[in-house]
């Protein structure tokens, strides 16, 4: 009888190593994949068209040819307020390689991201999307969200939120489709 205990004591060990092991090797997946993600996966990025601050119209077919980052941010998010400056640091590195921004802001009244921006001054358009129109087009369901789409119009890279740090993998990944 005691050695059967041993055996489903050592058994059920085994398992909980196992699922203990499944945990961290999904989790290490899902941190890796950020960057997996950019590299490998290819999905056409809905097209748009919306009005910008200063640059009349924009569609994102029009920048076939060059890697865009599509942040989706709001006037109220910190974490947007946050993360808009490194934007501007990535814009100013790598605009003349072929990048740029779309900084897609979702306020339902636009004077307060124009507000917002007199203290965050950035040089990438800045586009209205006071209907949520795009934001539905790409799911968004938290702010910021962030979309890397490639040359060839592939979105190639979806990142939830920001935390300090994720402007890092946002470079890698600009990077790494410069050189495609």
């Amino acid at each position: 009888m005691q050695s059967s205990v041993k055996e489903i004591h050592a058994s059920s060990h085994v398992k909980v190593r196992g699922y203990l092991g499944q945990v961290l090797l999904y989790f290490s997946l899902l941190f890796t994949n950020f960057n997996l993600f950019a590299a490998d996966a290819k999905v056409a990025a809905a097209d748009f068209t919306l009005a910008s601050k200063h640059h009349g119209n924009l569609r994102l077919q029009e920048q076939l040819g060059n890697v865009v980052l599509i942040n989706f941010w709001a006037s109220w998010c910190a974490p947007c307020r946050e993360e808009l400056p490194y934007l501007e640091e990535l814009q100013q590195q790598y605009a003349d390689l072929g990048f740029t921004i779309f900084a897609v802001n979702v306020d339902e009244d636009p004077s307060k991201a124009e507000n917002l921006l007199k203290d965050i001054r950035v040089s990438f358009p800045v586009l209205f999307d006071v209907n949520d129109q795009v934001s539905k087009l790409y799911d968004v369901q938290a702010m910021p969200t962030t979309v890397i789409v490639d040359r060839d119009g592939n979105q190639r890279l979806l990142h939830k939120g920001y935390k300090s740090g994720d402007e890092v993998k946002y470079q890698q990944a600009v990077k790494a489709l410069l050189r495609e």
